[in-house]
């Protein structure tokens, strides 16, 4: 029993419940920008979706002050989608695509603006997610993917984000 016990309080200390809540940005940076992202694709709104679901995903983190300028702030955060294919990975008996996978790169810096320094970039970060088509569909363009399945979009976009905050956040 005693053994059980000790065991659990030294699972309990190794920092997990930390996780996601510490920060080895400097002490210096408060107030982030995080202007829209640059789109370089032809499929329209992503960068709007991306750049609130960043900014959210940091507002949730309690630090900071998030800001969309990049003007008047400690750190600033850019990105830019490059690219965004829909591919069909699966096909129907009748030879028909019934699934695709979404691929979306994207470069993303963050700049303390006083030191003029990156702290943090992954200029070539992708995201894929699958999704079946809707019957008698099929959608080999991006703007046709997120007009039907926003709910794809939903789950990329916000995993693109919480994967780039923890990424700054905890120093990967």
């Amino acid at each position: 029993m005693l053994l059980a016990v000790l065991g659990a309080t030294a699972w309990t200390g190794c920092g997990y419940a930390l996780a996601g809540r510490g920060s080895f940005l400097p002490d210096s940076i408060r107030v982030i920008g995080i202007p829209t992202f640059v789109n370089r694709t032809s499929t329209f709104n992503v960068e709007t979706q991306i750049t609130q679901k960043v900014r959210t995903e940091f507002i949730s983190r309690g630090r900071y002050r998030i800001v969309p300028e990049a003007t008047g702030v400690d750190a600033v955060l850019v990105g830019e989608v490059t690219t965004v294919t829909v591919q069909p990975v699966s096909v129907s008996a009748e030879q028909l695509a019934s699934r695709y996978v979404i691929t979306m790169a994207a470069h993303v810096s963050l700049k303390d603006v006083q030191a003029d320094k990156v702290l943090w970039e992954d200029p070539n970060l992708v995201f894929r997610e699958e999704y079946d088509a809707q019957s008698g569909q099929a959608a080999l363009d991006p703007s046709a993917f997120f007009g039907q399945d926003a709910n794809a979009l939903e789950r990329m976009t916000g995993e693109f984000a919480r994967t780039i905050v923890s990424a700054i956040l905890q120093a990967f």
